[in-house]
């Protein structure tokens, strides 16, 4: 049973379930509006934009990949392809990113998906003291450190830019 507070959804109690379990004890935050880019999360919670941790869902080789990127930075599919030795990624359909992550854009987890997703960190969020990610919804977001991310997701630290 969740000890998620009444005010979440099912997806952010979600969250919160998987990111207890890993032992990160920041608490979803619901924002007063929805939060659909980093410049609006930042906005909302006074902090950087840089220290947004944009949870984009991409096709690579035809499989799911979260890529956790610093909200400052755009991912470079090509760059990234090259890095990891692998053919093409490209952004994920709306459906495809639901069908992956049981979110929508906008709304992505880093965890809380129906299954475990490859996932890639932006390195740049090491920068930051406390990052923040989406909480399953657009309008939900929750605070961890860069090394809490990394283990949440067992995500391969990577150059995105």
């Amino acid at each position: 049973m969740s000890d998620a507070p009444e005010n979440l959804r099912t997806r952010s109690r979600l969250v919160h379930d998987a990111i207890r379990a890993a032992g990160i004890t920041g608490d979803i935050v619901v924002l007063p509006d929805a939060a659909h880019t980093a410049a609006l999360a930042a906005a909302a919670l006074g902090v950087e934009v840089g220290a947004i941790a944009n949870s984009l869902v991409f096709d690579c080789d035809g499989s799911p990949l979260l890529v956790m990127t610093s909200g400052a930075h755009r991912v470079d599919t090509v760059a990234l392809a090259e890095r990891l030795g692998r053919g093409k990624i490209s952004r994920a359909s709306a459906d495809a990113v639901r069908a992956a992550t049981g979110q929508v854009i906008g709304g992505v987890a880093p965890t809380g998906h129906p299954a475990p997703l490859e996932t890639i960190v932006d390195e740049a969020l090491a920068a930051y003291p406390e990052i923040w990610a989406a909480g399953g919804t657009p309008d939900t977001v929750f605070p961890m450190t860069f090394d809490q991310l990394v283990a949440l997701t067992g995500g391969t630290v990577q150059k995105v830019d």
